[in-house]
């Protein structure tokens, strides 16, 4: 696959990402991006919950776990720059997928009330991407750390990383706090910033 078209699938993944994390909210007069999370736009029962998710999530979904493994032949020969980007394209690709798939009960279930499967599976999931995406860029980074060509990946990388985990750890300390849906939003943010600074230096390299 050529550098332009594994560029094209990860600015694809996020395109749609964003797309669906934005227009999800317009279904409700009340919805606060400040206090909820993400996926109570296409949790059970929503309006548009099954388009958004088998349109948007899903899809990009797909293009991120594609790109995560494409990238893989792009870059330096490296055990931590293949890793990372495996553990990337597991927990942020397929983990999305699943996400789409498995959506969480109506308004979420903060207060997790005799929740359901999907509920579980979906909680599950996005706690697995929010420890293990950091990691993984964070990885990814150390193994670009001695090719100069990607010294600028890396250290984006080592600033991402390190960001998105600390936002982490915030939301997992406070995930009830009016602020939530925010820090859930800064997380994703980093991460979209990731995929659309990987899928720019392929194209430059």
């Amino acid at each position: 696959m050529k550098n332009n078209h594994i560029a094209f699938t990860g600015l694809a993944g996020v395109i749609l990402f964003s797309i669906a994390s934005i227009l999800g909210g317009f279904q409700f007069d009340d919805y606060s991006p400040v206090k909820q999370f993400i996926s109570e736009t296409m949790a059970v029962g929503t309006p548009y919950g099954y388009m958004l998710r088998y349109f948007g999530y899903i899809p990009s979904g797909i293009f991120l776990t594609l790109f995560s493994f494409a990238i893989i032949k792009k870059l330096p020969s490296n055990k931590f720059i293949k890793t990372g980007f495996l553990v990337l394209a597991l927990f942020y690709g397929i983990a999305t997928i699943v996400i789409g798939i498995f959506p969480c009960d109506e308004g979420c279930n903060k207060e997790w009330i005799d929740p359901s499967l999907s509920q579980i599976i979906h909680n599950f999931t996005g706690f697995l991407t929010y420890i293990f995406v950091p990691l993984s860029i964070l990885t990814i980074g150390n193994g670009l750390r001695p090719y100069e060509k990607f010294t600028s990946l890396s250290k984006t990388a080592f600033l991402i990383g390190s960001l998105s985990f600390a936002f982490v750890l915030i939301l997992l300390s406070a995930p009830l706090s009016n602020y939530a849906g925010l820090f859930q939003r800064i997380i994703e943010t980093l991460f979209i910033i990731w995929i659309v600074s990987c899928a720019m230096t392929i194209v430059r390299k």
